[in-house]
């Protein structure tokens, strides 16, 4: 098990080691089935399996000894009063968790006086981190990649039951020159921010919640990189959870409003056509 970087500011750092201890811990003494269960539904309205139950318990504990408001997936506004408002994915690919594909993440990112200023992703099969301060010198570099043409691309799964999305995805696709579907966003963003691939995407179905975006805004910002929503929503402290983008997070300006650009006009056609 990894340690937060030293600068992290107190909260974050605190709410990732109980993350991930929570998630070492649940993985090794539950089955699958249990980590699966659906045993409530989150604020934001989807289903809440076991796995982020635990996790995010163990998080607001730790969390208790720090006075910062919580925005977090499943228990949704903590207000305590404080200028700082830690904004979090406790288990971002839950799915892939409780089914044992070691592809999940602990996410946040600290917002003072509603912007955010700092974030942290972490990799919880493995304990790899990714952090950065807004405005602050950064080893996160992106790919660089100014366009589409021959990028490597993360999307969402495509939805055959929404024809204006699944004609965005495929746009996407017949340019770029590799898709990968991971099944987390927060971490896929992460990969964007250090450059092992130019772009991750929703494409048009507006799956994504502040939590899914609030720490790439940070991280890939940092890198060099940009964060788009594919229809030209600002993406921003917003305590309602149920509020829905289709993030965009890419290696540089230009490849993202590329990606807009594409995704939004075959959106569009499809429906309209």
């Amino acid at each position: 098990m990894t340690t937060p970087p030293l600068d992290a500011h107190p909260a974050l750092a605190a709410a990732a080691s109980a993350a991930l201890e929570a998630y070492t811990v649940a993985t090794a003494e539950h089955d699958r089935a249990t980590l699966a269960a659906v045993v409530a539904d989150g604020a934001d309205g989807t289903p809440t399996m076991r796995i982020d139950v635990l996790v995010e318990q163990a998080i607001l504990a730790a969390l208790s000894r720090h006075p910062v408001n919580v925005l977090s997936e499943e228990t949704g506004w903590v207000d305590r009063g404080s200028a700082l408002t830690l904004v979090m994915d406790p288990v971002d690919g839950s799915a892939n968790a409780a089914a044992g594909v070691p592809l999940a993440a602990f996410s946040a990112a600290v917002a003072e006086d509603g912007v955010f200023t700092e974030a942290l992703t972490v990799w919880l099969d493995t304990g790899r981190s990714w952090w950065a301060r807004a405005g602050e010198p950064s080893p996160l570099r992106t790919s660089g990649r100014t366009g589409l043409a021959g990028a490597a691309v993360s999307l969402l799964r495509p939805h055959p039951a929404n024809p204006g999305a699944a004609a965005a995805w495929w746009e996407v696709a017949r340019t770029a020159a590799r898709i990968r579907i991971l099944s987390t966003s927060c971490l896929e963003g992460a990969l964007v921010a250090q450059g092992s691939t130019d772009a991750f995407a929703d494409a048009a179905t507006d799956t994504h919640r502040l939590v899914d975006l609030a720490a790439s805004v940070v991280l890939a910002e940092a890198g060099g990189g940009a964060v788009r929503d594919v229809f030209g929503r600002p993406i921003g402290l917003d305590t309602d959870l149920t509020k829905r983008w289709s993030g965009v997070v890419a290696a540089t300006p230009d490849l993202a409003d590329e990606l807009v650009t594409v995704l939004h006009d075959a959106y569009v056609a499809q429906r309209t056509g």
